[in-house]
């Protein structure tokens, strides 16, 4: 069960916190805005119900298992992204995983992949909801060279999750009969989380996909209703708003998790590209947007907190706290005289983290720094599958609250253009 904790919002200054009453009186929009939000045949919370989907996923995944060392993803942003985090949360923190992504065009990647795998024995994936993403395209280039030298067969080497009809990777899986996936036309890349871009990933090193999608489930069950005490992503979105309105442009995300960190990393994505938009739907120009950072407790109390106590009060600090972290880890007691120590006499490290969290909290609040907690039991896939599903059907009330479409990119598509042209052989 995922709990949204708010109380801290109504303990500081007027300026900076939010109230109760003026959440409550946002809530009468939710209705309005779900019918909004319906309107514009987003598939992000629907594709969870896709079973031949899922179907042919699991069926992928037992014909694929035992057969190779390394499975290799190969995709940037919202193609990658949720990969990284799944395999982050659900994977032992240290022991070395045969799944890796991808998600850059450095160089140094490239080569030192290629001195880590064996061709023979790895399978690549290749994300690009577009089918057309330049740094995608040279990366299966590449290997696909790579594997076709070696006499390998790329189709039992290689696997596409591509639009199902658009784009240059359609048309290579359907003339090259390489294995592929759909990315459904109506969800945005960076909202395919929950789709085979996520989900072939965690099925292949064996994360249980349908508690995933379990999770999600009950968390669009919440969005979907009109009952704001049950609608946590409307709840979520509405203080994120008030509290721009407010002045505080900046989300920190801070999981009390290490395997969490990379989802922090995936929704800077989200509410980046989805929020920082130059017009809104009435093409008025507003260059609205929330810049979102992420950090991680406890690791940057020692780094970033002087900077969010008593440097500008413009952030919204979003924490998530995990319940039950791990087994109880006792820190022994090595010098009981030494009084200095007393405090840490008979404790565990899950007490200590819950503490420092709390102690981080409880700062800020006293220097009227916002912030609100999600509270989760334990980061399992049914947990990162509300997760997931929790930031995003709140990212698309924010759209609602902002009046922009939180489902397209032009910022970055004109990037993409700019790249082409300077690396056209006509470029001057």
């Amino acid at each position: 069960m995922i709990k949204l904790l708010t109380e801290n919002l109504s303990r500081i200054a007027s300026g900076h916190g939010i109230t109760e009453v003026e959440i409550r009186e946002k809530e009468g929009l939710i209705g309005d805005y779900l019918k909004k939000i319906e309107a514009q045949n987003l598939g992000f919370y629907k594709v969870i119900d896709d079973k031949e989907m899922t179907a042919e996923i699991r069926s992928f995944a037992e014909t694929s298992s035992g057969k190779y060392s390394h499975i290799v993803v190969l995709g940037i942003g919202g193609s990658a992204l949720g990969t990284i985090c799944i395999v982050q949360s659900l994977s032992h923190l240290f022991k070395p995983s045969k799944l890796i992504v991808a998600d850059n065009i450095d160089p140094v990647i490239i080569k030192e992949l290629e001195d880590t795998i064996e061709f023979e024995k790895t399978l690549f994936i290749v994300v690009t909801k577009s089918g057309s993403t330049p740094e995608t395209l040279s990366q299966f280039f590449y290997f696909k060279d790579k594997c076709e030298k070696a006499g390998l067969p790329v189709r039992e080497h290689f696997v596409i999750i591509t639009d199902p009809e658009k784009g240059l990777l359609r048309k290579i899986a359907d003339i090259e009969n390489i294995p592929s996936f759909e990315v459904p036309v109506t969800t945005g890349g960076r909202f395919s989380v929950l789709t085979a871009v996520g989900l072939l990933p965690a099925a292949l090193i064996g994360s249980d996909t349908e508690s995933l999608l379990k999770g999600a489930r009950k968390i669009r069950e919440n969005f979907l209703s009109e009952d704001p005490e049950k609608n946590l992503p409307f709840r979520l979105a509405a203080i994120q708003y008030l509290s721009y309105l407010k002045g505080k442009k900046i989300n920190v995300i801070i999981p009390y998790a290490q395997k969490l960190i990379k989802f922090a990393d995936w929704y800077r994505q989200l509410l980046a590209e989805s929020i920082g938009k130059k017009v809104d739907r009435e093409g008025n120009v507003v260059n609205v947007g929330i810049t979102p950072v992420n950090a991680l407790g406890a690791t940057d109390q020692h780094s970033q907190s002087q900077l969010y106590n008593e440097g500008p009060n413009d952030k919204l600090h979003i924490f998530i706290k995990v319940n039950d972290l791990a087994p109880l880890v006792h820190i022994p007691n090595l010098y009981p005289d030494e009084l200095s120590l007393t405090y840490l006499n008979n404790i565990t490290f899950n007490k200590l983290i819950e503490t420092e969290m709390e102690g981080t909290v409880q700062a800020l609040t006293q220097n009227d720094r916002p912030n609100i907690t999600i509270e989760i039991e334990r980061v399992d896939e049914e947990a990162l599958g509300g997760l997931f599903m929790l930031f995003e059907c709140a990212t698309a009330f924010l759209g609602e609250f902002f009046n922009i479409n939180a489902f397209n990119q032009p910022g970055v598509e004109l990037s993409k253009q700019i790249t082409k042209q300077l690396l056209s052989p006509n470029h001057d």
